[in-house]
């Protein structure tokens, strides 16, 4: 379990000092210098800063600021190139010209010793490969940021699988990452105006929570599990079966998978496969997964799909899944409808239902924009139309009014998007249209469908029961508290206080007069009684209170004529 929290001085360790020097120094590379000067890095922490301050040579400058971002998160290592990936799936929390950007970054690492690996499942499992598996490969068949892939057999029932063991210590590898991204992320919301409102600290925070399950194989497991029941009555598809009993959270045991990758098109053809027909189950299982489910394969580029004897799909490597709800799913295929119906005035509605946005958008603009969106793509022959070029469209509509997709129908598009892509590969001919039209359809009966209806009526039944059956205890705990005088009620009149303000000052002022009238006639009755002590044969209390009466009058009508009479001044 990853472990961060809010960090206001980093640990003066040498690892993190050490860590820290290479990021910055990375990120004046590619031309970044200014933004780490903006960051006042030297009040927080002393890691020899001023060594790689300023300007250095083979910065970066003729590339695009997405480019550079992309290289250095590449060159950053594993935590930094997850961290893209996943940005790159979330056009909600960055602008769109990072998203399409970051959705390049590759996981290119080498493969850690064999010797490390017999560590690994030792540690896991309490065994060494060769007491659980008849053989194994000591060369890897695939390597990524996280972990890597071996070959093997069981040693007791002869089965082929696949190894998948966690790199060593890649999770304090990680948390040190996210320690030091996460002190960054502070200090730029902290002097980095323009960093506001990216809120830095609530993506690496959604980072990390991303990264516990990825660091996690069990997560994995279950993810395949799942995924297994969905097809368990669909010949078309073929999931891999997971060893329970071999895997653990850094340890990944399951079932080999000896088929075409679906990218190989010249060897699918020499095998004799239907190119048509993996083109058409490889897309009906991917609208299955969305529009019937709502789990589906977040990430089912050609590497991640194999094709076995008989047209069957594979799916492999389940780490990034997608989940969309069905009310999610109910209003994309409503705003899909509206799309082909043209109907300008329910459109919009359909659209802010799908998206997130902090303040109302303009809606003659928004409408204005998706119809010329709509006229864009009306006369366009189904099999010329791409989606993956539908979606940056839309996201550039709802860029301009400071909307975003929410998260999960943005993942859901773009696997739609690879998906056809892939499929079009297979089949020139293949139109993505045609075969989602079936499963939209399938979405809008649903929806009243007797049983569905029942369900409601059922809930809404259930739910005014229990409120009948409460409100006899609610009533008699009101009663109880008025009896015991606990009964308060509060009136909130906002007129009120302005009212009251008004009083307030009419009634010092009505004081100020009396005090001032008093003034006047105690200071005339002194005078005229010749009380001594006097100054010029006048009372010297009587001048006085005439004194201080003249002063106490012209505040009054100042006051009086400030506030016009009084009255105006609220």
């Amino acid at each position: 379990m990853i472990s961060i929290s809010k960090i206001g001085v980093m640990g003066r360790t040498y690892r993190h000092a050490k860590r820290y020097k290479e990021i910055l120094n990375v990120l004046i590379k590619y031309g970044f210098g200014d933004l780490v000067d903006a960051l006042k890095i030297k009040q927080y922490i002393e890691i020899g800063i001023e060594k790689i301050s300023g300007k250095q040579p083979g910065r970066i400058e003729k590339l695009s600021r997405p480019e550079r971002v992309r290289m250095a998160l590449e060159e950053l290592g594993p935590t930094f190139v997850k961290f893209g990936q996943i940005l790159s799936t979330r056009p909600d929390l960055i602008p769109l010209a990072y998203v399409q950007e970051l959705s390049k970054l590759q996981d290119k690492v080498p493969s850690f010793p064999y010797d490390d690996v017999r560590t690994a499942v030792k540690a896991e499992t309490g065994k060494f490969p060769e007491e659980i598996f008849h053989s194994i490969h000591e060369t890897p068949i695939a390597a990524a940021s996280i972990g890597q892939v071996h070959k093997a057999i069981l040693l007791d029932t002869e089965e082929v699988v696949a190894v998948k063991v966690q790199r060593p210590n890649i999770q304090q590898t990680i948390e040190v990452d996210l320690a030091i991204m996460l002190h960054l992320a502070h200090l730029m919301e902290r002097h980095v105006t323009e960093m506001e409102v990216l809120h830095p600290t609530k993506i690496v925070n959604e980072f990390a929570r991303s990264m516990e399950d990825e660091l996690d194989y069990t997560v994995e497991a279950s993810h395949i599990e799942h995924f297994a029941r969905q097809f368990l009555d669909d010949e078309t598809v073929y999931v891999p079966r997971v060893y329970r009993e071999w895997s653990t959270q850094r340890l990944l045991v399951m079932e080999f998978i000896d088929g075409t990758k679906a990218s190989d098109f010249e060897h699918l053809k020499q095998e004799g496969y239907d190119l048509k027909e993996v083109a058409s189950r490889g897309a009906d299982s991917i609208l299955k997964q969305i529009c019937v489910y709502g789990f589906y394969h977040a990430d089912p580029h050609p590497g991640n799909i194999f094709i076995l004897p008989n047209n069957v799909i594979c799916f492999i490597d389940f780490g990034m899944m997608g989940r969309i709800g069905q009310q999610e799913r109910e209003d994309f295929a409503d705003f899909v409808e509206l799309l082909i119906k043209k109907d300008e005035n329910k459109i919009v509605d359909a659209l802010l239902k799908l998206t997130n946005f902090a303040e109302d958008p303009n809606r003659s603009e928004l409408q204005r924009d998706l119809m010329e969106f709509i006229d864009l793509y009306a006369y366009v022959p189904l099999k010329e139309i791409d989606i993956g070029k539908m979606l940056q469209s839309v996201l550039e509509i709802l860029t301009k009014q400071s909307m975003s997709l929410k998260p999960g129908l943005y993942l859901m598009i773009k696997a739609l998007g690879t998906a056809e892509g892939l499929a079009r590969s297979l089949d020139p001919e293949f139109e993505i249209a045609k075969h989602a039209e079936p499963f939209f359809r399938e979405i809008k009966i649903l929806r009243y469908a007797p049983q569905r209806i029942a369900g409601h009526l059922l809930d809404s039944g259930t739910e005014l029961l229990r409120l009948f059956k409460e409100i006899p205890g609610e009533v008699r705990e009101v009663l109880k508290n008025a009896r015991e005088g606990g009964l308060k009620i509060e009136i909130e009149y906002p007129e009120l206080d302005r009212a009251l303000f008004r009083l307030d000052r009419i009634s010092d002022r009505i004081a100020s007069a009396i005090v001032l009238a008093a003034l006047i006639v105690g200071s005339s009755i002194i005078i005229l009684s010749r009380t001594p002590p006097r100054w010029h044969d006048m009372p010297v209390i009587g001048l006085m209170g005439f004194l201080i009466a003249a002063v106490l009058g012209f505040w009054l009508l100042t006051s009086i004529l400030k506030s016009g009479r009084g009255l105006k001044d609220h």
